[in-house]
This record gives structure tokens, C-alpha cells and sequence, in this order.
């Protein structure tokens, strides 16, 4: 019994350091890191442990202001550290030996804290889900604590916050992850999975309802409509007009309207080229708690070269 309330006690003191540190930012049940951070929070906290800001705005933006400490790594289509193109693919993972060397090369060890910056509010919301696919990347490689900055450099920006024109000094590291290999999922798989008779995974579309529904046909996928027994869940609702994230509960109500309340069902997400899907992903994941949720990273535009879309 004198250990059992031992125990008790050391989870009360690791929950309230977490409170103290994040200072009640979003955390989901299963992660102690948040999924976002606010400005005043990397504000107040610029000199943790650990910390590094990694800005992935263009070089020519980076280079006119960023936020004290950062560095800069850009997400560029289609070729970046943190995309490649494959088969005529956009938007595939990186060779395991490319990444690890680019994330080392920004001094990144998976025992980092990192908050991921990007442009912040824009029309479709493109820079905020190249900064889901940058997060989900770093995931995927093994670093242990990401995060994203809620509203990104315009927030910060905004509120007036302190900005510089230098850039840090970066010093190199060997970074020795371990690859997370059932966060994405082959186009044979996913096929697989929507002809089961029973007990298949959702299969999740990210895109715009407009596309899904056939009323858009985009370049990279020449087909109207969407993958057999996708439901639809765009990814586009995630944000609020200025850039930041809704709240956990919107996000909860949102999901779970599509998905249910069960948070270990297999759930497949997919969108056009990937960059939609890895914002589902994250949020499910970091945010509202899911456990078994994959990108099926191909997405429509590899869907279209093999099989037919569906309208419904």
C-alpha cells in the first residue's frame, strides 16, 4: 500500500511539472510534449534545455527576420530535406540516410525539443501543413519531443515580439534515431484494407470537400471523386482564420463526428500529394490521443495510376 501511494505521488509531481512547464498548453493523454505551443510560451521559454526552433520558411524569408535562436532548414516542393520526389511522386519521405544526415546537420538528437515555425496564416492553408509534415517527419525518425508553434512567425510578428536577422551557430551532431515504420502505408496495403469484408481500417480523405466530392479535379490526380469507403474530413476546418489551431474540444467534435470515440480503431489518412494527410495525423495523434493512425503517403496521386476513384 506504502508504494502504491508512492507511485500516486511521484505521477501527481510529474503532472504538475508539466502543468508548470507548458503552462497549460494542449497536451493529449498520451504525450507529454503539447502539440502546440503559444508565442508568449516560446517567448518565456527561449532558454529551455534543448530547445531548438526550427524555422522552415523560405531562405529569403528567414533571412529578412525570424525569431531569436532559430535555425532555418526550408520546406520546398519538391525536392527538401524533408521531402523528395519518387515514381513521379511529390511529397515522398526521404531515404533514411538522407534525413538522419539533414536533421543531424541541424544539430537535432532525438532527445531535442522542437518547435516547428512556419509562415503562419495563408489561403489555403499550405504552410501550415508543411509544418504538420515537417513535425510528422521528425516523428517519424525518432526524435522525441516536437512541437508546433500555434500561429506561427505572423503571430509572433504580430504581437510585436522581438525578431533578428542572425543566424545562430550551428553545431553538427550525428543524430541516431529509430525509424517509426507504422506511421505510413503502401498503396497495396490500403487496397487490402478497403476490400475487407469486415473490420477494415477507415480510410480518412483530408482534401477539400470539393475535391472529394468530384466538383475539383487536381493536377497531381486526374480522377473525380475519392478512394472507395473514404469518408470525407478536410483538412482545411483544423484552423481558425488567423493561422492558429482550434480548440481541443473543436478538434475532438470535428473528429469524432467522422471517426467515433474509439481511439485505437485503425484509421488511414490520405489526401492528394501527403501534405494534408500529415495535419490530420498530428492532430489525431498528438492532440486528441489516437493510436493507431497511418498515411498512406502515395495519397490520390498515386491512387489515380492504378485503380479508379468513386463518386458517391
Amino acid at each position: 500500500m506504502k508504494h502504491r501511494w508512492i507511485f500516486i505521488f511521484k505521477g501527481f509531481l510529474l503532472f504538475a511539472a508539466a502543468l508548470f512547464l507548458f503552462g497549460g498548453q494542449t497536451a493529449s493523454a498520451h504525450f507529454s510534449t503539447p502539440a502546440t505551443v503559444s508565442t508568449d510560451w516560446l517567448e518565456a521559454n527561449s532558454d529551455l534545455n534543448n530547445l531548438v526552433i526550427l524555422d522552415i520558411r523560405t531562405s529569403a524569408e528567414y533571412e529578412a527576420g525570424h525569431i531569436a535562436g532559430a535555425i532555418n532548414e526550408p520546406f520546398e516542393v519538391p525536392f527538401s530535406a524533408w521531402i523528395t520526389m519518387r515514381d513521379d511522386l511529390l511529397l515522398e519521405l526521404p531515404d533514411k540516410e538522407d534525413l538522419f544526415n539533414a536533421i543531424g546537420a541541424l544539430g537535432i538528437t532525438k532527445h531535442s525539443f522542437v518547435v516547428v515555425v512556419t509562415q503562419g496564416a495563408a489561403e489555403p492553408p499550405y504552410p501550415s501543413a508543411n509544418a504538420t509534415r515537417v513535425a510528422d517527419t521528425l516523428i517519424y525518425a525518432g526524435v522525441k519531443n516536437v512541437t508546433i508553434l500555434d500561429g506561427g512567425y505572423a503571430k509572433w510578428v504580430e504581437e510585436g515580439k522581438a525578431t533578428t536577422q542572425d543566424a545562430p551557430e550551428i553545431t553538427p551532431v550525428t543524430f541516431r534515431g529509430r525509424i517509426n515504420r507504422r506511421m505510413f502505408v503502401t498503396i497495396d496495403y490500403v487496397y487490402r484494407q478497403i476490400n475487407k469484408s469486415r473490420g477494415g481500417a477507415i480510410l480518412i480523405d483530408a482534401r477539400d470537400a470539393d475535391v472529394y466530392n468530384g466538383l475539383v479535379i487536381e493536377p497531381w490526380a486526374d480522377q473525380p471523386g475519392h478512394i472507395p469507403t473514404a469518408v470525407s474530413l478536410p483538412t482545411p476546418l483544423i484552423w481558425n482564420a488567423d493561422g492558429t489551431y482550434k480548440s481541443h474540444e473543436e478538434l475532438k467534435d470535428l473528429a469524432t463526428s467522422v471517426i467515433g470515440h474509439n481511439r485505437h480503431k485503425e484509421i488511414i489518412i490520405y489526401c492528394g500529394v501527403g501534405g494534408y494527410a500529415s495535419s490530420w495525423w498530428y492532430v489525431l495523434t498528438q492532440e486528441l490521443g489516437y493510436t493507431n493512425v497511418k498515411i498512406f503517403d502515395g495519397a490520390a496521386q498515386e491512387w489515380v495510376k492504378y485503380y479508379d476513384m468513386v463518386l458517391d
